[in-house]
């Protein structure tokens, strides 16, 4: 029988800095999607930078192979990742001038 998960690691969240989700333990999962949401993109040309992050031990991280993702109006976003070890977390970076983002991020797993 397959497993199937969904966290939400933000909900309705606005950021004014770079940030990066709590880590996720889903060493279990044999592939995951990221869902992004965003509400508000507010400033001078502002864009949101976003990065899948893997770790062996939930403490250190690295970038993950996937492009980074880059949204400059509301929407959702989405994308995959698979074979990514144990942990993940999502790092974001906000551009532009005196930028401002709400947003929803939600990690679904499949096994």
């Amino acid at each position: 029988m397959k497993n199937a998960q969904t966290a939400v690691l933000e909900r309705n969240t606005t950021f004014t800095a770079d940030f990066t989700t709590e880590p996720y333990e889903c060493g279990w999962a044999a592939e995951a999607r990221w869902f992004v949401r965003t509400l508000e993109l507010e400033g001078e040309q502002p864009s949101l930078h976003l990065v899948t992050q893997v770790s062996p031990d939930g403490l250190h991280w690295c970038d993950e192979e996937t492009p980074e993702l880059v949204t400059t109006e509301p929407g959702m976003v989405s994308w995959r990742v698979r074979e990514f070890g144990h942990w993940l977390r999502l790092r974001a970076s906000l551009r532009g001038g005196d930028p401002k983002a709400k947003v929803l991020i939600y990690l679904a797993l499949k096994s």
